[in-house]
């Protein structure tokens, strides 16, 4: 189990430094994420990818739920009321018409998703417009105390924001 912590670093340099603290503490590169103004300066930094900064993940499942539930519904309908083949119900087309609407409701919504900002990353919007830059550090539940201590100890300039305690698996 992990736990995301997210940090505000002052600029560019802070940053670095944190991330290489980070690195000799023994936490991956994969597991550090930054967040910057756009048009920023990023190099030597292990950016966000989408999946950190939209609502991808969240838009996804939810079509994937709403299309499934809608696809269920009408091949259920259909189904009963439009038999293909005599006069019993052909249970099979709800099933495919589910899966066809779980497939086109992640489809859609993913690209809806994918420009829509975190709302996990919306709180930090004015301090990251204001040229501060977001670290996201992905840890071990039994490591966060640690992590966070020597981050206080060697980075004063940082500002600790809280934790996420249930972080999503893959992003």
């Amino acid at each position: 189990m992990s736990r995301r912590i997210y940090w505000l670093l002052p600029n560019k340099e802070s940053a670095w430094a944190a991330m290489d603290d980070l690195l000799l503490a023994g936490i991956e590169v994969r597991h550090i994420h930054f967040v910057a103004r756009e048009g920023s300066d990023m190099s030597g930094l292990n950016a966000a990818n989408v999946l950190q900064t939209s609502d991808v993940v969240r838009s996804a499942e939810m079509g994937l739920i709403v299309g499934a539930g809608v696809g269920g519904l009408l091949g259920a309908l259909v189904a009963v009321n439009y038999p293909i083949v005599g006069d019993d119900p052909q249970w099979g087309i709800a099933a495919l018409l589910a899966v066809a609407g779980a497939v086109f409701g992640t489809w859609t919504s993913t690209m809806i998703g994918v420009s829509t900002p975190s709302k996990r990353l919306r709180r930090f919007a004015p301090q990251i417009e204001e040229g501060q830059i977001l670290m996201m550090v992905d840890v071990p539940l039994s490591r966060v105390e640690a992590v966070e201590a020597r981050l206080r100890a060697r980075h004063p300039e940082a500002h600790l924001e809280g934790t996420e305690p249930d972080i999503p698996a893959f992003p």
